[in-house]
């Protein structure tokens, strides 16, 4: 069929396609094969989604808060070493830098706290300091001595900021003491060791090797310096500036200076108990996983534990969305200390009103919640050496000042803050821990993970 000349086609009209054969068929502008395609396509892109959403209902996404020091990571420690004990067991050399600046770091603090204190002995006209002075008298020339041992230890205290550089990768924070801030992956920048651990493994693009070098110089620096740490450690004066409280330490400090002989030797590998033990401050937020087994079904379990410190609790808000569970740490044994960031605040105080925040907060309305009143081990040890609550929390009045009554004092004030403030009138699952303890720890862990797993089974509709 054929058109006069100069007609155009409209676009309802059929157009005849000549084909290569010489025949030809109508077409609406329409392919079979192109719509079976398209149609195929659709079909794996809704499988895929429902596979997707299928993996997003089985991930339990759960958020660990606390200000700083409260025991987060320590926490993340135990669930992997519960859960996935295999992962801990391959980063375990990696930790041995880390072991070694923790124990650097309370040489220095012991000897700078015992120059500021024997400096300043003599004009101390308190109670307190003549008591101090008169219990180191018989002791004779406490000054020569600690001045000998520091000459001798100058060459170790000199690696604390090299160590600290090469594994915080150059991060620091503005105001902050002397420290070891890390980021999500800091495991990345320690290089492998060789079997016999002494060593490292030559770097191939991987690592620097910077710091496999300060790590092994650190190490053979303890190794020559063992017997200083220990007589430092031992020295009367520095018992008794301990028991006056006059020397304060990072609270992992005295686990690892009774473990020298241990740690100082040449193929040392770090234990569990030193992994739970070492300080390490996160900068950030690191994403931990785990795969959990409950009632036959497999869910991924993502632990979020981010940095604490007072300006980095905004990095927190992303995060809170779609959290399934928070599991908020707060440390009763800081009754008597104050932050970093701000020395008239009392880390207590700081926590209530952490957690007045947290269950306030509407985008967490939804979000199970577990409290866990962290550190009980150390709260103890404060009680029994007669340091009496009252002189820092003035509320506490006349109670008695044993353990049951304080750490019953202490989690109804929790109590109370979620009863006032909670919005979305959940229950509150309060446990009291010392995440030293592995047994008791795990024993928590288990209950608290089928409690939050158990709870998104039910909101997700996958029972």
């Amino acid at each position: 069929m054929s058109k006069p000349p100069g007609h155009t086609y409209s676009i309802s009209e059929p157009i005849l396609v000549q084909s290569v054969g010489g025949t030809s068929k109508a077409s609406r502008f329409y392919d079979e094969d192109a719509a079976s395609v398209s149609q195929k396509i659709d079909e794996e892109l809704k499988r895929d989604w429902a596979r997707r959403k299928e993996v997003q209902r089985r991930q339990v996404k759960v958020m660990l808060l606390g200000q700083a020091e409260s025991g987060k990571s320590t926490l993340q420690k135990q669930f992997q070493l519960y859960y996935a004990h295999q992962t801990l067991e391959h980063e375990r050399p990696l930790w041995r830098p880390i072991v070694y600046f923790n124990v650097i770091k309370a040489v220095r603090m012991i000897l700078d706290e015992l120059d500021h204190e024997l400096s300043n002995l003599d004009s101390d006209d308190s109670t307190d300091g003549k008591a101090v002075a008169h219990a180191l008298a018989p002791l004779g020339d406490v000054s020569s001595d600690i001045s000998h041992l520091r000459t001798k230890l100058v060459a170790l205290i000199s690696m604390e900021d090299s160590l600290a550089s090469e594994l915080s990768n150059g991060v620091s924070v503005p105001g902050s003491r002397t420290g070891l801030y890390v980021r999500a992956g800091w495991q990345a920048l320690v290089t492998p060791l060789s079997p016999n651990r002494s060593r490292a493994v030559p770097a191939t693009g991987g690592p620097p090797p910077a710091v496999a070098h300060v790590t092994n110089l650190a190490s053979r620096t303890l190794v020559a310096a063992q017997n200083e740490i220990d007589e430092l450690w031992k020295h009367p004066a520095v018992r008794i500036l301990l028991n006056n409280r006059r020397i304060r330490l990072d609270e992992s400090a005295p686990f690892f200076l009774d473990n020298m002989t241990r740690i100082s030797q040449p193929d040392y590998l770090p234990t569990t108990a030193d992994l739970l033990n070492v300080r390490l401050q996160t900068l950030g937020v690191a994403e931990h996983s785990f795969d959990i087994e409950l009632c036959g079904s497999r869910y991924n379990w993502l632990m979020y534990d981010v940095g604490g410190a007072r300006g980095q609790r905004h990095a927190w808000v992303p995060y809170f969305d779609d959290a399934t569970a928070i599991i908020f740490l707060a440390p009763i044994s800081a009754f008597d200390q104050y932050l970093e960031e701000d020395a008239r605040t009392n880390r207590l105080d700081d926590s209530l009103q952490l957690f007045t925040a947290i269950c306030s907060n509407k985008l967490l309305k939804n979000s199970h919640l577990v409290l866990l009143l962290n550190k009980t081990d150390l709260l103890k040890k404060k009680l029994e050496a007669g340091i009496k609550v009252r002189k820092y929390i003035t509320s506490y009045g006349d109670r008695p000042n044993t353990y049951a009554d304080v750490s019953e004092y202490f989690r109804a004030h929790f109590i109370q803050v979620h009863r006032r403030n909670d919005i979305g009138r959940r229950a509150l699952y309060a446990h009291f821990t010392s995440m030293l303890d592995i047994r008791a720890t795990q024993s928590i862990i288990v209950n608290v993970g089928e409690a939050i797993i158990r709870s998104h089974i039910a909101k997700t509709g996958l029972a």
